[in-house]
């Protein structure tokens, strides 16, 4: 034998610790019982699925999931954290409830958004992606049925609210039946891996403003060029080397770009919200909880001690308001909308009078949703 011979020869594999090899067959055996219990949990779902049909009900009923998550993480003795117990058994029932029907879910894509991460958190992965070139069009294709339900950005912690959502929930026709809240990280992508030679940055313009300062100390004399969502300027970027883009990991995995700089957002803890909307002909208003949120839009005539006396009902019936933002009304009267969330469920006596009191001294008065929130 040469000794280049001797040099391909593989050096004998270490031997591996007997109880290391112990408890991976425990690990084994452990997983072909949880394959044959998750298989008898989706034998369950299908003969659920046959009696819904019968009734006519809905397969997808997110106050139901809420209550089983929360129930679980009450029961959970540990070591497995309780923030990892709901998204295990979101791919469990996702999975499930993918063999009754499948589920189309628009949100915003290409793929690699943020939108298409909420989606995939909230739904699980056996779901029907329908990406979408624009907010505009996650309501319409919701609307029109070619998704069963939309992923919509309403609020960053940032930049605040997503104004083009607000906007159109005035106009639609869709409703909130959920919210899920996602940890944005910004990243700064390109095909080389420098800052030398960027023409322009790419990406959506909440992107852009949420990442303002880090821009505007190491590349300030490039263009910031708006695009309809931050993987579409991870797309671009992936075709022009003079291109830059700020996006997700997840995005420069999709297009096959270099992370030049990391985490480059200027809020460290930088979130946005999302809500998740369908038509109300399609399903139906989420029962109580035990944890909901109630969104709204109202409007009052513009006279002094009108948003004071919008208010009153929901402080003398002890309802707790979350959120009020507002937006103008575009008319030539300086009115506005007023998105306000409470929580509770109008199923609750507090909540349902407080609201009953509340519209008798609108002028508009809309419920956008009562829906389970996640309780850490």
């Amino acid at each position: 034998m040469s000794d280049n011979d001797s040099a391909l020869t593989p050096a004998p594999a270490a031997p591996v610790d007997p109880a290391l090899l112990a408890l991976r067959t425990q690990i084994d055996a452990l997983d072909r019982e949880l394959l044959a219990l998750l298989n008898r949990r989706a034998g369950l779902a299908l003969s659920v699925g046959e009696i819904k049909k019968k009734e006519g009900s809905v397969v997808f009923r997110p106050e139901r999931e809420a209550q089983v998550i929360d129930g679980l993480k009450a029961a959970n003795p540990g070591p497995l954290k309780n923030d990892s117990v709901a998204p295990i058994w979101r791919e469990i029932m996702s999975a499930c409830r993918s063999l009754e029907t499948p589920t189309r879910v628009a949100y915003l894509g290409p793929a690699g958004t943020f939108s298409e991460q909420a989606a995939l958190g909230y739904f699980g992965s056996s779901l029907v992606r329908v990406p979408c070139a624009s907010i505009d069009e996650v309501f319409r294709a919701t609307t029109a049925g070619a998704a069963d339900f939309g992923v919509v950005p309403v609020e960053n912690s940032t930049e605040g609210v997503v104004a083009r959502s607000l906007d159109l929930f005035l106009t639609t026709p869709l409703f909130i039946i959920g919210e899920t809240s996602l940890f944005v990280r910004h990243n700064l992508l390109r095909r080389e891996d420098a800052l030398a030679g960027i023409r322009a940055v790419c990406a959506h313009p909440q992107a852009l403003a949420q990442c303002h300062g880090w821009l505007s100390h190491h590349l300030p004399d490039v263009e910031r060029r708006p695009v309809s969502s931050n993987a579409e300027g991870a797309r671009l970027a992936s075709l022009d080397p003079t291109l830059a883009a700020i996006a997700s990991d997840r995005a420069a995995s999709e297009w096959g770009l270099h992370m030049v700089s990391p985490a480059i957002q200027d809020d460290a803890n930088n979130r946005t919200r999302f809500a998740i909307v369908t038509h109300p002909e399609r399903h139906p208003a989420p029962a109580a909880s035990g944890h909901d949120c109630t969104s709204l839009v109202v409007s009052v005539i513009n006279r002094p001690g009108a948003v004071h006396d919008m208010l009153v009902p929901l402080k003398h019936h002890g309802v707790s308001m979350t959120r009020f933002e507002s937006r103008p009304a575009r008319s030539d009267q300086w009115e506005y909308y007023f998105y306000i969330d409470v929580q509770g469920h109008p199923d609750t006596p507090a909540v349902s009078t407080a609201l009953k009191e509340l519209r008798s001294v609108c002028a508009y008065f809309k419920v956008l949703g009562s829906y389970p929130i996640d309780v850490h």
